[in-house]
């Protein structure tokens, strides 16, 4: 198999060879039951270790990232978790791009830090800065593009190309793209992590983590820290983004497209002051993202005029996009990130202006979000 679109409904999923069944079972258990003392079958014990649900979808986002090596766990913010102290160590410092999410920058800061781990953030569209940002002891850069919110794009060939050359570690969070539009590890980048909770379930009814490797030294740190710490996906919710992936490229189009429109819609409005999406020709990322992904995704930032005020009351007017934290569900969602998203990093270097407002597009019908947008402008 060789085309996404097929090794998305099918890589990690033979069918049940027992019943013939199309979608294999949803093993919903926690232990295994052995044939004689340390006699396991399949090599299954426990399920925090394994479990044959959990296997098909790490095999699958292994396969669509282009890695050899996949692991789920029960949140995205449990996969970067694991990444940080599996890869990391007291001692080490972590160059993190200057716009991410705010509970990424949450986790470094106040419980990496304090274990002994460096941080400081940098422009990371910026190639200069970021080598200038380099220690003898940086050990991973730590690369959202794009970004979250302001959308910027950092280019991860060239970032990869810098880390190495620094023996760093190039960690990749692709959760706005998906590997549907960009593929990290084929551009140089060590790891990609996902919050599936976002585009890969893509229905805004599970919590997950996902990381891709094609390093095994790197894949077995992460792995022990899976199995060690705990913080691994059920069954439930490792059907439910298996699930939501085999309609990945088909929904990641549709968001793109209606993106796009909005985005355009925003640019001619007087109350707007700026728009940020990548697929806009005068973004200052876009002929990286362009070189790098294919379509430009579904998350939408845009600055108001009106200030604080303006973008409260715009949150607070939509219809069609609901107010809501979170991203990448089919339905649209509209975010005020001053006071929601990244509430955590306010008073420090990554916080977010006052006047942004951050829409996640869904695949509703295009005129709907358009009219949308267009009449909670008009209330600002």
């Amino acid at each position: 198999m060789t085309g996404f679109d097929t090794r998305a409904i099918h890589a990690g999923q033979a069918f049940d060879p027992l019943t013939g069944a199309v979608i294999p079972p949803v093993y919903q258990t926690s232990t295994f039951v052995q044939e004689h003392v340390g006699g396991l079958r399949s090599g299954y014990e426990y399920t925090r270790g394994t479990n044959p649900t959990r296997d098909a979808l790490q095999t699958l986002i292994a396969d669509l990232e282009g890695g050899r090596h996949g692991l789920s766990f029960a949140s995205g913010l449990a996969a970067e978790d694991a990444v940080l102290r599996g890869l990391l160590r007291p001692g080490d410092h972590v160059l993190m791009g200057d716009d991410v999410y705010g509970g990424t920058h949450r986790l470094a800061n106040q419980i990496l830090v304090p274990w002994g781990v460096e941080l400081s953030t940098v422009e990371m569209s910026n190639l200069d800065h970021v080598a200038a940002a380099l220690r003898p002891n940086t050990r991973m850069l730590w690369v959202e593009t794009p970004s979250n919110p302001l959308m910027k794009v950092s280019d991860i060939a060239a970032l990869s190309e810098i880390g190495h050359g620094h023996d760093c570690v190039v960690v990749v969070d692709n959760t706005f793209s998906t590997p549907a539009l960009q593929r990290p590890l084929a551009l140089g980048a060590d790891v990609v992590v996902h919050s599936a909770t976002k585009y890969l379930g893509g229905h805004s009814d599970v919590l997950g983590g996902l990381v891709a490797t094609d390093d095994e030294r790197m894949a077995e740190q992460v792995g022990f820290l899976q199995y060690a710490a705990g913080a691994v996906s059920a069954p439930w919710e490792v059907f439910l983004t298996i699930r939501g992936i085999k309609t990945l490229s088909l929904r990641m189009h549709r968001h793109s497209d209606n993106a796009e429109a909005v985005a355009e819609s925003l640019l001619e409005h007087p109350a707007v002051e700026q728009v940020f999406y990548p697929g806009l020709p005068d973004h200052a990322g876009h002929q990286v993202a362009a070189a790098q992904m294919t379509r430009f995704s579904g998350m939408v930032s845009f600055a108001l005029r009106g200030g604080a005020e303006a973008a409260r009351t715009f949150a607070e007017a939509t219809s069609v996009f609901q107010l809501a934290e979170s991203l990448g569900g089919v339905e649209s969602l509209v975010n005020y990130p001053a006071q929601m998203t990244h509430a955590s990093v306010r008073g420090t270097e990554l916080e977010v202006p006052d006047n942004i407002i951050r829409l996640s597009v869904g695949i509703e019908d295009t005129d709907d979000l358009v009219s949308d947008v267009a009449q909670a402008l008009a209330q600002v």
